[in-house]
């Protein structure tokens, strides 16, 4: 057998090199897709057995500056309606406005790319002109007919927060159905840690997470508290809204998004209750109002 020329060997040696790592050779998208299917049979067993009572799993991360909440879940929706549905700008504000806290959610492209003006909030309503201005990047990262992956982060957030980072992946499985992953995070220094405390010690005193970190004496459980119980609270919010839009992603069914967003938190009443059907949806009408007749966010 005739022996490679030196070039030639160099190149394949570089080649194999490259291919070492599992799914190197294949596109990005093809990898990630592969890693979505990866993921979804390692969870397949505690999807089953969610204490959620559907294939849900939620889990959050604190360290000594960052919280991170993250949720996997299986949605009876095709991935071919979820793909092109969450992988616009203007339809994560549609969203991201269910949730009690953000106020007004605005879109805008210009040469720096996506991004989306928000403000949030308290979880009554507020008068316009009140609230946090945080402002996000938005970017598809990775699109195809069996991955979607989405980004949107925020250098600055309230109260001294800050590395706001929201992240969503999507891809198919079997049934025609979609496995997400969704995580939400954000940093955090010496003012923030005193603002929490100081919500955690009023307002906020008494209110859990999901997390069950042990048993009572009559096996009731019990769940984390603390800032992992915020982040916990607000990462299911967040993901509550996602499938309340894909639920009823049409403009004109605006009102059966916020029903069934609000009906979807009530399951979960110890950790999400906050305010009355009625003045939820006043509320919401109230701030979508506003954002029909605003030049800027409000």
């Amino acid at each position: 057998m005739p022996h490679a020329h030196p070039r030639h060997a160099r190149r394949a040696l570089l080649a194999f090199a490259l291919c070492t790592t599992l799914f190197a050779c294949l596109p990005a998208a093809a990898q990630d897709a592969a890693h979505m299917q990866s993921r979804y049979e390692t969870l397949r067993d505690e999807l089953g057995r969610s204490q959620f009572n559907r294939p849900l799993v939620l889990q959050s991360t604190q360290s000594a500056n960052d919280l991170s909440g993250t949720v996997h879940a299986v949605i009876d929706r095709p991935f071919s309606v979820v793909g092109p549905a969450l992988a616009s700008a203007g339809h994560w504000c549609d969203l991201l406005m269910l949730h009690l806290n953000v106020k007004a959610c605005v879109a805008r492209r210009s040469d720096a790319g996506d991004r989306l003006a928000t403000v949030l909030g308290r979880k009554v309503e507020q008068p316009s002109g009140e609230g946090y201005k945080v402002d996000f990047a938005y970017q598809v990262v990775a699109t195809g007919a069996d991955y979607l992956r989405v980004q949107m982060s925020a250098d600055e957030g309230p109260l001294g927060t800050r590395d706001y980072r929201l992240m969503l992946e999507a891809s198919p499985v079997e049934g025609s159905r979609t496995f997400l992953h969704m995580s939400y995070a954000y940093g955090y220094g010496t003012v923030a840690r005193l603002a929490m405390e100081g919500y955690l010690g009023t307002v906020g005193r008494g209110k859990v997470g999901f997390s069950i970190t042990g048993k009572r004496a009559d096996g009731s459980p019990i769940y984390v508290e603390g800032v992992r119980g915020v982040i916990e609270r607000n990462t299911m919010r967040y993901y509550l809204a996602i499938e309340a839009y894909l639920g009823a992603p049409a403009r004109e069914q605006l009102l059966r998004r916020l029903n069934d967003w609000f009906d979807a938190t009530e399951r979960y009443a110890p950790q999400l209750h906050e305010v009355s059907r009625e003045d939820y949806l006043a509320m919401k009408r109230h701030e979508l109002e506003r954002l029909q007749t605003a030049t800027s966010v409000p």
